[in-house]
Formats: C-alpha cells, structure tokens, sequence
C-alpha cells in the first residue's frame, strides 16, 4: 500500500511542547485536507472527548515562540488567527479520526500513529545510546584523573622515594 503522506512529512510536524510529543491543530488540518477552523469547531462539538492529556490550548507566549522559532511570522495582516491553536498529542490525534469521520481522516491517522510509533523507537535507541556514553564517560573520567595526578608534580607532602644527594 502506497503512503497517502509520506512519513518524513509527518515527522517534522511532531514537536515537544511542554515535555509531549504533539502535533499543532494548523499542522494536522494540512494533512487531512481540511480548514483549520473546520478540525477546531468538530473538536469543540465533541469537546469531551479532548481531555487535558489528550489535547491543550497554546498559551499566547508558545505561540508567539513558535512563530519566531519556525520563522513563520508575517507581517501581512490577515495571515495569523487570531486564536490561540491546539496542541493534540498523540491520544488526542487518535480521537481526531472518529471526529472528523472521514476516509481520508482514517487514512492519514494510521500515518501519523505510525510516526509516532517511529519517533518512540528512535527516542528509546537515543536513551540506550546516553545511557552507555554516561558509563564510558565515567570510566573515562576516572583513567584522566589517574593520569593526571601521575603526571602532576609531587607534592610537599608526598614523600620522596630515592636517594636524596646530601651537600
């Protein structure tokens, strides 16, 4: 089966706000073809169905961030809502197919669940990965402060081992 979008597409549009992986209401309107205000008002008809965990509302200083972060910001007028957008995470873009109720809603869920399952995988290998370079990096630390205290120059109260010449 061909993809309706490729997955590469749908990577980039997964961000971390506020330590969750969540796609923005704009980036997920895109991708089912649908006006943003349209995905907003089938969200605040079945506004149950969007708990906290699953779906929240940008704060004005989020939004402002990502706007100058993605560099997104135009001065036109007319070109930004004027509404705060939703963040979904991926419970909540989950619950976005049975909302909208569409094939193509359907179709492009499966992509996104898929890229999110992707972006676990990768974040999952990530973490082993830290987790052996902390090991090595202590072993590592500990041999450079072993030869570093070799190669220092002794100390008064260091003992001197030897013969010492006498005047």
């Amino acid at each position: 089966m061909s993809e309706l979008i490729p997955i590469e597409r749908i990577d980039v549009k997964i961000l971390l706000i506020r330590e969750q992986k969540v796609m923005l209401d704009r980036d997920l309107a895109e991708l089912y073809g649908v006006e943003t205000k349209m995905l907003k008002r089938a969200v605040k008809r079945n506004i149950n169905r969007f708990p906290e965990d699953f779906m929240f509302e940008l704060t004005k200083e989020e939004s402002q961030s990502l706007r100058f972060h993605f560099g997104t910001l135009k001065l036109k007028r007319g070109e930004h809502s004027k509404y705060l957008p939703y963040a979904f995470t991926e419970q909540g873009v989950a619950m976005l197919s049975s909302v909208l109720n569409s094939e193509r809603a359907i179709l492009v869920n499966i992509q996104i669940m898929r890229a999110f399952t992707r972006l676990r995988r990768i974040l999952a290998s990530h973490e082993d990965l830290r987790k052996k370079i902390e090991e090595h990096d202590t072993q590592i630390k500990i041999l450079f402060d072993a030869i570093k205290s070799l190669l220092a120059p002794p100390t008064k109260e260091q003992k001197k081992i030897g013969f010492v010449k006498r005047d």
